[in-house]
């Protein structure tokens, strides 16, 4: 073997090996987060719920209130203002949970009728299959409630450490100075500029892309409520509330909202045409959602491609479940804006962003510029 072969073969044996320990590190990084999430979500959302009220504690700050107490009051009046909303949500939702025995009840017999009028045209008996379906059902129903009574105290650490998420919200705003002042140390003078840039950056995209979900949400809760009406389906205002809800959720949202109407009207209502409705009106939804609402309000502020979006969701929902789902569009943006101040990192920044692709999204503007033509030609 000669020398240059030699060289060649050690190149690939270091590549090999750098690829072996970049993975394993992965994976005890993957494995390392699922151990501790019930630890680490909170921390993830009180550091983004800390930039969403920010500029509020910011505020009072600057008219001379001490960071104690603004901070304080900041958040007091956030836990108001949640409480409030989801109080309404709950006086929306507490009539039809109220008579939930008797949905289900009808759920069943719609369902073991649909059932077993397909078991018929098969040539089963009719009146077997609806009571063999009715017992799967109650057994369903039954285990259902064991489930999430199991559930209920299993996640009970979980509701814990979310009790402590307050705490949280208020340590990052009190030491948000000492923690700049650590990133500081930590990249030296020479790139203290750099720091404040990303910090700066982070800020605004953060405030920019929570207030934005929540103002897709409530357009939602009206759109829906609004669809569910005009197709007559019963209780439009709790289920388009429920619906509103899953949008938290980006891109699956507004699919995963939609089952809720499209199974009450198909089991609980037993009405073939009205489902139909709910899946049409769902469709055109999800159309005004993706295309929009969230491009126009919420996806030009974190910046993010789509496609990483939705692999990311998939990723983070497999990691820590819905608390994953909910942090992972946030995570990208900050991990997007470090990498794109990072010089041989903006190549990985470039692929994470929503660059090269403009030309073919659709947009507020776009449509105006479109709506002009049309009454030119006219």
């Amino acid at each position: 073997m000669t020398s240059e072969e030699t060289k060649r073969s050690e190149k690939r044996f270091f590549m090999a090996q750098r690829m072996t320990y970049s993975l394993l590190a992965i994976i005890l990084l993957i494995y390392g987060l699922i151990v501790i999430r019930n630890f680490l979500y909170p921390i993830a959302f009180g550091f983004l719920i800390a930039y969403l009220i920010y500029p509020s504690a910011n505020w009072l700050e600057k008219k001379d209130f001490p960071r104690i107490f603004a901070s304080l009051i900041t958040i007091l009046g956030a836990l108001v203002i949640l409480a409030g909303l989801l109080l309404f949500a709950y006086n929306r939702i507490l009539p039809v949970a109220g008579d939930l025995p008797r949905l289900a009840e009808n759920g069943i017999a719609n369902l073991s009728q649909m059932i077993a009028g397909i078991g018929e045209y098969f040539g089963f008996d009719r009146s077997d299959t609806e009571a063999l379906i009715k017992d799967q059902a109650s057994t369903v129903l039954q285990s259902g409630t064991e489930y999430f009574q199991a559930l209920f105290s299993a996640t009970t650490s979980t509701i814990v450490a979310f009790g402590l998420l307050p705490v949280y919200i208020f340590l990052f705003l009190y030491y948000r100075t000492k923690f700049m002042y650590f990133l500081f140390k930590v990249a030296g003078r020479p790139h203290r500029m750099k720091v404040v840039s990303i910090l700066r950056e982070m800020k605004t995209i953060m405030v920019r892309y929570m207030s934005g979900v929540i103002v897709v949400v409530f357009i939602l809760f009206f759109i829906n409520s609004l669809g569910l009406w005009l197709i007559g389906i019963k209780h439009p205002i709790a289920l388009g509330v429920t619906a509103a809800i899953f949008n938290f959720i980006p891109y699956f949202g507004t699919l995963l909202g939609g089952l809720v109407p499209f199974l009450f009207a198909l089991l609980i209502e037993g009405n073939l045409v009205l489902s139909f409705r709910v899946v049409l009106l769902f469709i055109v939804i999800q159309f005004i959602e993706n295309n929009l609402l969230t491009p126009n309000i919420v996806g030009g502020n974190v910046k993010i491609s789509p496609f990483f979006i939705i692999t990311g969701l998939v990723a983070a929902s497999m990691i820590w479940g819905i608390p994953g789902m909910l942090l992972i569009v946030p995570t990208l943006a900050v991990i997007r804006i470090i990498f794109s101040h990072i010089d041989f990192m903006r190549p990985y920044a470039f692929l994470l962003g929503e660059e090269g692709t403009q030309k073919h999204s659709i947009t507020l503007s776009k449509i105006k510029v479109l709506w002009k033509r049309k009454k030119r030609a006219k």
